[in-house]
């Protein structure tokens, strides 16, 4: 009896062998030096920025440096009316440029989305100004400019204006003047990014659209332009993100002048610090930059629905 039992009794269960965590964290290993010091990278400038935008930090007056508490984000505010047209000129300067830039980035990418001979070659001439540094881009436009051998030169010479006129030095023309200079590099960005979202448009939908008796301008508003939307949105962010920080083409181009006229934000923080040294103040306009721009980031996606479906 008893050998019956023993030979009813089932078999034991396989013993599970225990998996080592090492093979799972192995790819968090690997990628850790590399977090790490892009991490050191970012996140030691921006604390550093917090912490003299609360100082007052000036190497060649060392001895008024020390804490300074809200004081500079005080006198931005209150006594500093750089700060303000500085600031105005800033939003004047970003809705101004990231208007045309998508309104002519969005023609360019329907045109070149046709069919047409040399369509290749029409795409690397309009997508090639983008490849173009801004200083390289200033560089050009600053000949471009200039009252001996530029434009005006030849304008004059056919009676239109006068000889030995500047337009980057002219304060009725030198901001229209940056406008053109920006567009020339700016608009391919939104060509290539509403191109690519063009490629993905079904043409089964203007097919239909056609058959339904559509027309091209009811075809663009319906079809196009729901398409694009989450391209628009997201482009049009980042391109006033760029421009809002933009300071090599307009340092290089007009220096924030004439009398202050193109001077922006960004460029009046690197001017405090950079030729005044005054790294504190400098340090706290930053600050300030930053929390603007985030707060109209957040509230641009809010209000487009950035990534959500329209009912």
């Amino acid at each position: 009896m008893a050998q019956a039992a023993a030979v009813a009794k089932p078999p034991a269960p396989p013993r599970r062998r225990r998996t080592s965590a090492t093979p799972r964290r192995l790819p968090y290993l690997l990628i850790a030096p590399a977090a790490l010091l892009m991490l050191g990278f970012i996140a030691y400038p921006v604390l550093s920025v917090f912490y003299y935008s609360l100082q007052n930090y000036n190497p060649t007056k060392p001895w008024r440096n020390g804490y300074a508490g809200f004081d500079n984000f005080v006198h931005a505010f209150t006594t500093d009316p750089i700060f303000w047209d500085t600031l105005v000129f800033s939003a004047k300067w970003v809705v101004v440029e990231v208007g045309l830039q998508l309104l002519f980035g969005l023609a360019l990418a329907l045109i070149v989305n046709q069919t047409f001979a040399g369509r290749a070659l029409g795409r690397a001439m309009v997508f090639s100004p983008w490849a173009v540094s801004g200083v390289l881009t200033s560089a050009i436009w600053v000949l471009l400019y200039n009252s001996q051998t530029g434009i005006t030169r030849y304008l004059a010479d056919m009676g239109i204006g006068s000889y030995g006129t500047s337009w980057l030095s002219d304060t009725s023309t030198v901001f229209p003047a940056a406008i053109v200079a920006d567009l020339w590099r700016g608009v391919p960005f939104f060509a290539i990014l509403i191109l690519a979202d063009l490629q993905s448009v079904s043409k089964d939908l203007y097919e239909a659209a056609e058959v339904d008796g559509a027309s091209r301008i009811q075809q663009f508003w319906h079809i196009t332009l729901p398409h694009l939307k989450d391209a628009i949105v997201l482009s049009t962010l980042l391109r006033a993100v760029w421009e809002f920080n933009n300071v090599d083409l307009l340092y290089t181009l007009t220096g924030g002048g004439p009398a202050g006229e193109t001077t922006t934000l960004p460029l009046y923080i690197a001017n405090t610090s950079v030729d005044a040294h005054n790294f504190g103040y400098a340090s706290a306009l930053t600050t300030v930059a930053f929390v603007i721009l985030l707060f109209c980031s957040m509230v641009y996606l809010r209000l487009s629905k950035f990534g959500g479906q329209d009912k």
